[in-house]
């Protein structure tokens, strides 16, 4: 049963998720200035709960889940600002929390074969269909993001890979919470793309979807690694 103080922490974050996500949707001023102080709020709310989850524990995966948390933090500040070097930043600090979370995943990765898992030839097929793709129409828009979409993309695939490789061992519960708050995470930075480089005009709904399912990816990865 969770705490008393890790409800009230995890209440928090699912109302600070919700309110970013609804203005980021709007275009108002008012909106904007909002979000600078909401949007920051997000991912130290969330390491709150999950430290209280987590207590004592000091194993790979948490340690690596809790450097993510700090890495995303970068990233939605970085994000706020506008422009190739703010979004490269923002792209830089994503990719640093998914390579910490490769780290803890693979901490506690499945020791047998690993091309029986559906979700890697998924994983691959995502990654084939959308990181070449992204990559080029990135660089259409920017010489000097053409590469570093590409990359992204490829270690964004790689670590929802690596969260279809877990220890069966593992409670199953568990790895279902973990791997459908890789797949929002997965979906969330695919929408984006599509939102900064394929649309010709953003759309309000598409930013408000970016971050509901951004935020209901990193809240399903903290609970699962919680319950691990």
């Amino acid at each position: 049963m969770p705490s008393r103080r890790t409800l009230i922490a995890a209440a928090g974050y699912t109302a600070l998720a919700t309110a970013d996500s609804l203005l980021a949707g709007k275009t108002s001023k008012a909106a904007r200035r909002a979000r600078f102080v909401l949007k920051p709020l997000l991912m130290p709310t969330l390491s709150v709960a999950f430290s209280e989850a987590t207590r004592g524990r000091t194993d790979a995966l948490t340690r690596s889940t809790q450097a993510a948390q700090a890495f995303s933090w970068g990233g939605d500040v970085a994000l706020l600002g506008g422009g190739d070097k703010a979004f490269l930043t923002g792209v830089g600090s994503f990719a640093g929390a998914h390579a910490a979370y490769i780290t803890g995943f693979a901490s506690r990765r499945d020791r047998g074969p690993v091309l029986r898992h559906t979700g890697l030839k998924a994983a691959v097929a995502m990654w084939a269909t959308t990181a070449p793709v992204m990559g080029l129409a990135a660089g259409r828009k920017s010489r000097e993001l053409g590469m570093p979409v590409a990359g992204y993309g490829t270690i964004l695939a790689a670590m929802f890979a690596t969260s279809t490789l877990l220890d069966p061992a593992i409670n199953a519960n568990a790895r279902r919470t973990l791997q459908a708050g890789t797949g929002l995470f997965l979906l969330s930075d695919s929408l984006l793309g599509v939102q900064e480089f394929l649309l010709r005009e953003h759309s309000p709904v598409l930013e408000s979807a970016v971050m509901a399912t951004y935020t209901a990816g990193q809240g399903l990865i903290a609970a699962g690694v919680a319950q691990t």
